[in-house]
């Protein structure tokens, strides 16, 4: 699998800090794949879909994880941004990281993160600390070959018949 990553953050993008959430994914799926893409983006709507279309499309991202831009911040955009670039929503990723994360810490229903699709790649936001990054691909790292083969097509090893009409 290829994986895009894309860390969302002001204060990283203007190099007063450091990006330790982008690594942190990095790691999470390193059994998964070597193949990874990196972008660092301001938090600016814009950029965001740009770079998440720009891995899908370009790249050919299988899965791409955004980190950072996903609470109540008047400038986290970050969900706005992913569904200007999906073509279809996944709700039930996002709802799975919150349901994992509130057993964790109850700030947890404070996160607007969605996840969606676009072509054959899904888009996942991800919170903006390492320590929520790991805790969130933990939760739904079991599933993500799965959905990379069915949404490139291959339901051979799906239960129920989804052959294309």
């Amino acid at each position: 699998m290829k994986f895009g990553i894309i860390c969302v953050s002001d204060r990283c993008f203007r190099g007063t800090c450091e990006d330790q959430s982008g690594p942190a994914i990095a790691a999470c799926v390193q059994a998964l794949s070597a193949q990874n893409e990196y972008r660092l983006v301001p938090d600016e709507k814009e950029q965001i879909s740009a770079a998440i279309i720009e891995l899908a499309d370009d790249f050919g991202a299988d899965v791409i994880f955004t980190t950072g831009g996903t609470g109540f911040a008047p400038r986290d955009v970050t969900p706005e941004a992913t569904k200007a670039a999906i073509d279809r929503e996944a709700p039930g990723i996002a709802e799975a990281i919150r349901i994992n994360s509130l057993a964790i810490t109850p700030k947890a229903m404070l996160s607007r993160a969605v996840s969606g699709i676009r072509g054959k790649t899904l888009i996942i936001n991800l919170p903006g600390s390492p320590k929520a990054v790991r805790e969130s691909i933990q939760s739904i790292i079991e599933v993500l070959p799965h959905a990379v083969e069915t949404m490139s097509g291959n339901t051979q090893n799906c239960g129920g018949n989804y052959a294309k009409e």
